[in-house]
């Protein structure tokens, strides 16, 4: 049941002065697009009349047939905190329609609402908690965005060494004007490098938060003269960033991957679980890592996984079952990037999942060792392999993998590989600083 009807929204707006509503939604990369009516259009959106042309959106429907029509979900309704307080700013994220009112297959948060009813057909509800880290880089004099820092900072520390302590708070501030509950933020490994965890929620309702969460932190940033991004890997040597997602599934209320009986403490659906994703880890991968930058980080030494393991003992696995238990049991997937649409990466993993509760897929044996101070061979032994180490080798997976496919539909699938090879490929035709270096002066 929706919090918020037609006549609240109308109401809630004129009482708070608000001017100009943002009608967002998302495109096949996880780019957030948007458009702004002024207050008296709003009924007219709330009756989904808003049009637009969706020809220059990426991944939508070429010129021709691209009338599409945005349909507000009243529930995201949200004003800015850092617009002015007279003639405010609030936005409605929306789900996109064609002109025959069917929705458009090309709609990332449509791709995710229609894993969540899979979901809903087996009697379960879905919750997803992020871990969404970033670096706050300087800007120049021109305020366009560096990779330079002051700041020698590390894990935990905090100012007068941790320079974007003042721009972190504000951003959790903010974000709890906006309805967050944040649970902790914190410096991170890398000089610059922040996360700020906000509580898990149910997945549609996450996704819609990370894309909101991502605004609002480049917003705070750039207030303070800094340059937030979620770029993987910005700079050579460091850790980069990524996203983890923590999953889990309840039915009646009662968390279904708890089972006290268990030597883990894990039920038989929390094992099957984990299998359907080991199974599609691969193809996965190309999703939940998208961009060519992705692969830099996920390279022995920076703590991102590289190995396809799991464990409920060791941190160091790519899928991992934290300690908590009961009504807490959850499965962590720490592949996934900052740069990673969480609609889709979100959905590609429920799908996977529930394949596996549906085949009675177990995962393979937990390896509750260091995985990185095993010699190769005795990885290989132990039948551990690796995730893909481009996004080539991604999509080369994401092509011969049909659930994650089906997942992502026809629409997306083909235009996402038709977009992805043709970043593969310009990166491959680039002459780097690291070529010139290494090789001008030799040959």
């Amino acid at each position: 049941m929706s919090r918020y009807s037609k006549k609240d929204i109308i109401k809630l707006v004129e009482e708070e002065d608000v001017e100009f509503i943002r009608l967002q939604f998302t495109d096949i990369l996880g780019n957030l697009k948007n458009v702004a009516i002024t207050s008296s259009q709003l009924e007219k959106a709330l009756d989904n009349k808003c049009m637009f042309d969706g020809s220059n959106i990426e991944g939508f429907i070429q010129t021709g047939d691209s009338d599409m029509y945005l349909y507000p979900d009243y529930d995201t309704l949200a004003i800015f905190p850092w617009r002015p307080q007279q003639g405010k700013v609030a936005r409605l994220i929306c789900d996109i329609y064609k002109a025959d009112e069917q929705p458009f297959e090309g709609d990332p948060r449509y791709i995710l609402k229609r894993a969540l009813k899979e979901a809903a057909d087996m009697g379960y509800t879905f919750d997803v908690g992020p871990e969404c880290e970033f670096f706050l880089f300087d800007t120049d004099e021109n305020t366009m965005p560096t990779t330079k820092t002051q700041e020698q900072a590390g894990y935990f520390d905090l100012g007068p060494i941790d320079f974007g302590e003042n721009a972190r708070r504000d951003m959790v501030l903010t974000l709890e004007d906006m309805g967050f509950e944040v649970e902790a933020s914190h410096h991170e490994m890398a000089p610059a490098q922040h996360e700020i965890d906000f509580k898990y929620d149910e997945a549609l309702k996450t996704a819609d938060n990370v894309m909101t969460f991502k605004l609002a932190v480049k917003t705070i940033a750039k207030r303070h003269g800094l340059h937030a991004t979620f770029m993987p890997k910005p700079k050579y040597g460091v850790n980069g960033s990524s996203m983890h997602l923590n999953l889990s599934l309840s039915k009646d209320g009662k968390n279904i991957f708890h089972d006290e009986k268990d030597v883990r403490k894990l039920s038989k659906e929390a094992y099957y679980f984990i299998g359907g994703i080991f199974k599609h880890l691969k193809g996965i991968t190309a999703i939940t890592n998208p961009l060519v930058n992705s692969y830099k980080r996920l390279v022995p030494g920076f703590e991102a996984p590289v190995y396809m393991t799991w464990s409920a003992t060791n941190r160091n696995q790519l899928i991992r079952v934290p300690a908590a238990r009961g009504k807490n049991t959850r499965v962590e997937i720490k592949s996934p990037d900052s740069a990673a649409n969480p609609y889709l990466a979100i959905a590609v993993c429920l799908r996977a999942g529930l394949e596996g509760i549906k085949n009675q897929t177990m995962p393979p044996e937990s390896i509750d060792a260091n995985v990185y101070e095993m010699s190769e061979e005795e990885r290989n032994q132990r039948g551990i392999e690796s995730v893909p180490r481009t996004l080539n080798e991604a999509i080369a997976e994401l092509e011969k993998d049909e659930l994650v496919k089906e997942t992502l539909g026809t629409h997306i699938t083909e235009k996402y590989i038709e977009k992805k090879k043709s970043e593969w490929q310009e990166y491959t035709q680039q002459v780097t600083p690291w070529e010139i270096d290494k090789y001008l002066y030799k040959f």
